[in-house]
């Protein structure tokens, strides 16, 4: 059995509210026995992975390096489909349903790279978001993105400069509004402390718990920071899968074969060597 044939460890954080009332809840988001792999018949990365989200909870999802953490946030997000199993949104399989719509409308993506456009200023960046995502506001956009940018503890001096003057955490706090500035009813972020400094990491941590409590999102974030991961509600842990101790075994039982097989050509290399050649001596 691998490591991720059973549901990978699930801990609770420091905000963590009874975990008994999640139970009652109906998931936003659902993994159900979802496994997942690059190439049709290749090895998977993700095997049996069944998790429920709820809404009002900020999720960490942690584990090291090939563990398929982004690959598991590529599922979350739409951008690909399991190889087994399903993605569930409200109780529907997202596989069949419209992916545009979902990933302009339902969830929010925060990714690594902050991927602003760097010659827009701070309020454009988050109005052209609103506009790729054709929904209705009842507030203008302009006023719309100046109140996003307040929520994410940016004075509205920022609102007109531009993206490539700003420094990394600045960056990072007009890609989280630019995510739900079409208020998507998930929210997910792939390392969005990974370069901060550790004020403003907290800070970050504080936005996107109130996100999730105060506005009742699911906020999911993917992270190798152990901070990070305490702040969240709740921790999911994956594993990478055990395929090292397997390839070593199959190594070994290769090399033993192949020993098994020379025993033989050795033995008989061996006899031949101990006959005396034609004029050769034996030694006494």
């Amino acid at each position: 059995m691998t490591t991720n044939d059973i549901t990978p460890d699930v801990e609770q954080g420091e905000a963590a509210a009874p975990r008994n009332a999640d139970v009652l809840k109906e998931p936003v988001l659902e993994l159900n026995d979802v496994s997942y792999a690059y190439s049709k018949g290749g090895k998977h990365v993700l095997e049996h992975i069944s998790h429920r989200f709820v809404s009002g909870k900020a999720y960490a999802i942690t584990g090291p390096s090939g563990a398929g953490k982004t690959t598991m946030l590529s599922l979350i997000s739409g951008l690909a489909n399991p190889t087994q199993g399903q993605v569930l949104y409200h109780g529907q399989d997202l596989a069949k349903l419209d992916r545009y719509r979902y990933r302009s409308h339902d969830i929010g993506v925060i990714f690594q790279s902050f991927n602003l456009l760097p010659a827009l200023s701070a309020a454009e960046n988050i109005m052209l978001s609103m506009d790729a995502s054709g929904k209705r506001f009842d507030t203008p956009k302009r006023q719309r993105a100046l109140e996003l940018l307040s929520q994410v503890h940016l004075p509205e001096e920022y609102a007109n400069e531009r993206v490539l003057h700003l420094s990394g955490g600045e960056q990072q706090r007009v890609a989280i509004a630019r995510a739900f500035s079409y208020d998507p009813q998930i929210l997910v972020a792939d390392e969005p402390t990974g370069n901060l400094d550790l004020a403003t990491q907290s800070d970050i941590m504080d936005i996107f718990r109130s996100l999730a409590h105060d506005q009742g999102r699911c906020v999911i974030i993917v992270t190798h920071s152990p901070d990070v991961a305490q702040a969240c509600d709740e921790v999911f842990a994956l594993a990478p899968l055990r395929r090292t101790s397997q390839r070593g075994s199959a190594q070994r039982g290769t090399a033993q074969r192949k020993s098994a097989q020379r025993q033989p050509t050795q033995r008989r290399h061996d006899a031949i060597s101990a006959v005396p050649r034609t004029g050769q001596r034996k030694a006494s």
